[in-house]
């Protein structure tokens, strides 16, 4: 597995911050790793539906 490694905003670090404390104690840095996840599995399937269309 690689580690990256990323610069963001205090605020919106303080903002996954408090997504991952009301999501039962979770670390900011976990919040953000599955948000971008998800993002990437969304812009996948984008991907792929624009391949199919003819």
């Amino acid at each position: 597995m690689k580690r990256v490694e990323i610069l963001v905003e205090e605020s919106l670090y303080e903002f996954y911050r408090k997504v991952g404390a009301q999501a039962g104690g979770l670390p900011a840095e976990r919040v953000m790793a599955d948000a971008l996840l998800k993002l990437a599995g969304e812009l996948s399937l984008q991907a792929l539906e624009k391949k199919r269309r003819p």
